[in-house]
């Protein structure tokens, strides 16, 4: 159920409101270009500037929408275990698939401390739960020790998005993992490494506008047409790179903007990338060939 080209979705705004029936047209959107799951609420859908209530509205918008054609996975991660519970409650409550639940950030936990807010979660529900490492955002890293406990002593963490860039730390992962246990490439620029050494797949942010593609390049490899996935590999590379020269999701909520397929507006602390940033996202994606100009 969990592979493939997985969209961590932006969340549309509308005169400050989020935007439900923009967020049902993007999940149509996927579902026609071949995504094979949704993130809702994810750091692309930018989640922290969500309260409670349109967080929960968010993911059951999305679970309404996708109506059991594609999974739903929604991120539920907080740095309070009990909120990160409440949340992950509603999320299974609503109907989502699996949840992705974030390293605990600002308070810098212990590796023992990671564990039991890890385990707590995965204890009281039943859906399965793919962790989510990125210490570039959360100042932490989970220790591949950490994750070897966590996947043998609890049958419902099944995986991890890995963000932290070590492919040392992904192999650690998949080889002294149980053998079921699953891996994502939590970076657009390395889905395709990822792959070559037993990832299952991307949670992506340039699926939100290049969706048939990134779910292509996943194919390709799978069909051992390696020269071709390197290919497209590369061909994607620029698209990536312009979609972190600022905080992501504000390069991609810009190209999302650019290309019509929703608002571009964000919520302060984040603001629109630059006007230099907007000429090299427009270069970006006129040189990858989906801009006229």
């Amino acid at each position: 159920m969990f592979k493939g080209s997985i969209v961590a979705l932006v969340t549309p705004f509308t005169d400050g409101k989020v935007d439900e029936g923009k967020i049902k047209e993007l999940v149509e959107f996927h579902i026609k270009n071949g995504t094979s799951a949704i993130l809702a609420c994810g750091t692309t859908g930018e989640s922290p500037t969500l309260n409670y209530e349109e967080h929960n509205r968010v993911i059951e918008v999305c679970i309404e929408a996708s109506n059991g054609r594609i999974p739903v996975i929604a991120g539920t991660g907080s740095n309070a275990t009990a909120e990160a519970i409440t949340i992950t409650h509603h999320a299974s409550t609503a109907g989502a698939d699996a949840a992705l639940i974030v390293t605990p950030y600002y308070n810098k936990p212990t590796q023992e401390g990671l564990y039991r807010h890890f385990k707590e979660i995965a204890d009281s529900v039943d859906i399965p739960i793919i962790l989510y490492n990125v210490p570039g955002r959360t100042s932490r890293n989970i220790e591949t020790e950490t994750v070897i406990r966590l996947a043998n002593d609890c049958k419902n963490i099944i995986g991890v998005k890995e963000a932290s860039g070590s492919i040392d730390q992904m192999q650690a992962v998949i080889s002294q993992c149980p053998k079921d246990f699953i891996l994502f490439s939590g970076d657009d620029a390395l889905t395709l490494p990822v792959l070559s050494i037993g990832g299952v797949g991307v949670i992506s942010v340039i699926a939100n506008f290049l969706p048939a593609d990134t779910a292509k390049l996943i194919d390709l490899f799978k069909e051992n047409k390696v020269a071709e996935a390197r290919a497209l590999h590369y061909k994607l590379l620029p698209v990536i790179k312009a979609m972190f020269i600022e905080s992501n999701p504000t390069p991609v909520k810009k190209a999302m903007e650019i290309l019509g397929l929703c608002s571009g507006s964000l919520r302060l602390p984040l603001c629109e990338v630059s006007d230099e940033t907007t000429q090299k996202i427009k270069k970006a994606l006129n040189e990858y060939g989906i801009l006229n100009s």
